[in-house]
């Protein structure tokens, strides 16, 4: 017999869910460097096992959930919503989670803000307190970001005049916008290609990797992938100049959102599609040309496109790389160093001849292609982390067929939100079996719940 469902019981069983989440992250998230504890101490522990117990919690809830939204009688988006505000709330003042990169973006922020050439430079630069937050593999990395995000980076940091905890909370809030306006987009594009309105907000935002990595994790990817959805949202219409102004905007907070251009053209349908391409190339250059000289950090974005990743980095590209230098390495050739950058190399020319396949020859329409050809991205590039797979995940979501490839997407989501750990770091034994052993709390509550729900009455007739 089937676990009871029902929207209210999924609200609070992911809100359950969240807020385990932010009470292990106290002592088991990406803390600043002053409150970090030992993973091995007892409190550490403790936070670890929550972080998972919540997390598990999360996914059930969120798996229930779609249950709900593909019956009979499926909740109206605005109850959706309202299960996704309440999600969320328990993260909003929550350590950062999944990863230290918000405080690589707030060290960046006070960079611009004191005229250090981000794109020359990297954190360890600004030295400091702020600096000294960052990761070490990224402190001597330049950053790949627009000036779009370093305008905003550069805005919280002399709002907060440095202070990393209100920095935090800025960064996050900064992506809760990302995150309501993608949450505002996906029943608009859903409708427009023919997709179901409740089931894209269920897929696309009220996913556990939207709010493991883009609320508690506050990457600026909620920023490129609301103004993208927006701005897709705006060229579908009346509105085409806005539409490339804010897919622009989107690609100067990250590059990829660049490939939401072709979108924007395709959405106007080939008549006058002449017309429609040099008013979009020229709409998005006047755009480029005025955020960057409004963020005042010059175009040095482009070259910072190349700024290399981390070397334990698990994209398949960077892991056959690896591997054939290390082969290379042991039969005693010289090429071993040429492996790694030829298999990126490869990686990124599949991902052209891949997007170019999409839109030539299977043709879907502009929404749905621009998310096939974003995970292509993801999947294809020299760099990637859970939150790379919202890229595509997002408008897969608001554009895919009925029933195409939902099952397929959530399990993937499933096995993404559990692979990363709360601290952001690389695992050890010991930090791997006591998140099992989180997971594996949270699953058996849910069994004596499941139990408990359909056990029988004492006193009932028979």
């Amino acid at each position: 017999m089937a676990f009871p469902v029902d929207l209210r019981r999924c609200q609070a069983l992911g809100l359950a869910g969240t807020a385990a989440l932010a009470l292990g992250g106290e002592t088991a998230g990406a803390l600043p460097v002053r409150e970090l504890l030992d993973p091995a101490s007892a409190r550490g522990a403790l936070g670890l096992v929550g972080v998972y117990f919540g997390v598990v919690l999360l996914i059930a809830a969120w798996a229930l959930l779609g249950k709900v939204v593909r019956g009979p009688e499926p909740p109206p988006v605005r109850a959706l919503l309202g299960v996704l505000a309440v999600w969320a709330a328990p993260l909003l003042l929550a350590p950062p989670l999944f990863s230290r990169d918000v405080y690589s973006y707030l060290a960046q922020g006070a960079m611009v803000d004191a005229h250090l050439d981000v794109y020359a430079h990297g954190p360890a630069q600004l030295g400091g307190p702020l600096a000294d937050e960052v990761a070490p593999m990224w402190q001597q990395t330049a950053t790949p970001y627009g000036p779009v995000f370093l305008a905003v980076a550069s805005a919280l940091s002399g709002l907060t005049r440095g202070d990393v905890p209100a920095g935090l909370i800025g960064m996050r809030l900064v992506a809760l916008l990302g995150v309501a306006l993608m949450a505002a987009a996906l029943p608009r594009l859903a409708r427009h290609s023919g997709a179901d309105p409740a089931a894209a907000l269920w897929l696309g935002a009220l996913n556990p990797l939207v709010l493991l990595h883009l609320v508690a994790g506050a990457h600026n990817d909620a920023l490129m992938l609301g103004l993208l959805g927006i701005g897709l949202v705006a060229a579908r219409g009346r509105w085409h100049v806005l539409g490339v102004v804010l897919v622009t905007l989107a690609a100067l907070v990250k590059a990829p959102a660049a490939l939401g251009l072709l979108a924007v053209v395709a959405l106007r349908g080939r008549r006058g599609l002449g017309r429609t391409v040099l008013t979009t190339a020229g709409v998005a250059l006047a755009t480029t040309a005025a955020a960057t000289a409004a963020a005042g950090t010059g175009y040095g974005w482009i070259a910072a496109l190349k700024t290399p990743v981390s070397p334990h980095n698990w994209a398949p590209t960077s892991v056959l790389g690896r591997a054939t230098g290390a082969l290379l390495h042991h039969l005693g050739s010289g090429l071993a160093p040429l492996a790694l950058p030829l298999w990126q190399a490869a990686g990124l020319g599949a991902t052209v001849l891949v997007v170019l396949f999409i839109w030539l020859r299977l043709k879907p329409g502009p929404v749905y292609a621009l998310g096939l050809s974003l995970a292509a991205m993801a999947a294809l590039g020299p760099a990637i982390r859970p939150w790379y797979a919202l890229w595509g995940l997002f408008l897969i979501a608001a554009a895919a067929p009925r029933g195409a490839v939902g099952p397929r997407v959530a399990a993937v989501t499933c096995v993404l939100a559990l692979a990363v750990l709360p601290g952001g770091g690389p695992p050890d034994a010991a930090q791997v079996v006591l998140a099992v052993s989180g997971g594996a709390l949270a699953a058996v509550v849910l069994w004596q719940a499941h139990q408990a729900a359909h056990a029988p009455v004492l006193g009932r007739a028979a």
